[in-house]
This record gives structure tokens, C-alpha cells and sequence, in this order.
């Protein structure tokens, strides 16, 4: 599933023909990078990816005062029925990537096993300031008055699952001398 394509799909259904740039500022108004993977920058490259392939169409070139012309787009038969798509998808589809984390974990070096303590506190200690961090911001987006009810809880969704990851790695730091004393007994010359 794409999440850009469904933010912009989405947005010309809602708001009708528009130009790339009025796109650029309802993703930045609705704080979009706090709570997606749609990065503000590649609205106008996805943009003329769903123009190619007849999502959106080319409307007219509009012209105010002395800015620049702009190209101003609209969604197609295909492109609503293809949002339809993706917002089906983007409710019922379970999207949990594995943390290449879990793997470094189970496939420690046996030379620093000395170290896993500090190098777990520094991600928990890491972690934490991003949870921090999120919650500040969070915070403003949701107390600016643009979002909706939904976006506010999708703007949280993030803080949510940072607190939930920090509680596991400290569950992981507490249990740090007995994933040491495991991997030990399975260095070569232990029985």
C-alpha cells in the first residue's frame, strides 16, 4: 500500500482540481510527516507518477499575478477508483515491519557481549528522547486546530507505539546479564 498515493488521491477527492503546490500545503497543515512515511518533498514527483498513469489529469495552467504558471490537476474515474483501493487496504491490511534490531540481537558478537549493556542503554536512552520528542510535537499539531478528530488520533498512533517499544527495551536491558551468560555457554569450547 502506498500511503502517498492515498494522500493524494485523497486529497484531490476531497478538495477538487488543485495545483501541486496547494497539495505541498495541506500535507504540511495536516503535519503529515509526524504521523506518515509521506515525505512533504515527493508530493510533486508522485504527483506526475499518477498523472502517467491516468490517476490524475492535467486541467488547465493557471497564472496569479506575477508567480510562475502552474499545472493544475484533477482526479479521474480510475484515480477515485483506485483510492477506493487504497483506503480498503489501509483499514484492514495489519502493516508491522520486523526491526532488523531483533536480529542484531539473536546474532550477537561474541567479543562485545561486555558491551550489550551500554549499547542497550543507549538506544533505550535514544528511544526515549524520540518519544519525548514525538509527544512535544505531537502536542502542537493537535493543539494548532487543523486536524480532525482522526488525525489527531492517527498524530498519537506514533507516541503509542514509541511507549510501547521502550517498555520492551527496557524489558530487553533488564534481562541483559542473562543474554550474556546465554551466549557464553554457546562459545566454541563451552559445553
Amino acid at each position: 500500500m502506498s500511503s502517498i498515493r492515498l494522500f493524494i488521491l485523497d486529497t484531490f477527492a476531497r478538495n477538487g482540481e488543485m495545483h501541486g503546490h496547494k497539495v505541498r500545503l495541506q500535507a504540511e497543515q495536516e503535519h503529515l510527516h509526524l504521523w506518515t512515511d509521506v515525505s512533504v518533498g515527493s508530493l510533486y514527483q508522485a504527483i506526475k507518477r499518477l498523472l502517467s498513469e491516468g490517476l490524475l489529469a492535467e486541467v488547465r495552467v493557471e497564472r496569479e499575478g506575477n508567480l510562475p504558471e502552474r499545472q493544475v490537476y484533477g482526479i479521474t474515474d480510475e484515480g477515485r477508483r483506485r483510492l477506493r483501493e487504497l483506503q480498503s487496504q489501509g483499514l484492514s491490511h495489519v502493516w508491522m515491519k520486523p526491526d532488523p534490531f531483533d536480529l542484531a540481537l539473536t546474532r550477537l558478537d561474541p567479543e562485545k557481549l561486555d558491551d550489550l549493556h551500554a549499547v542497550i542503554a543507549s538506544r533505550l536512552d535514544e528511544l526515549s528522547s524520540m518519544l519525548s520528542t514525538t509527544e512535544a510535537l505531537n502536542a502542537q499539531a493537535i493543539d494548532g486546530g487543523y486536524l480532525t478528530v482522526s488525525e489527531s488520533l492517527a498524530v498519537s498512533h506514533g507516541a503509542h507505539r514509541l511507549r510501547a517499544e521502550v517498555a520492551w527495551l527496557q524489558e530487553v536491558l533488564n534481562a541483559v546479564p542473562a543474554i550474556v551468560a546465554d551466549e557464553r555457554t554457546r562459545l566454541p569450547g563451552n559445553p
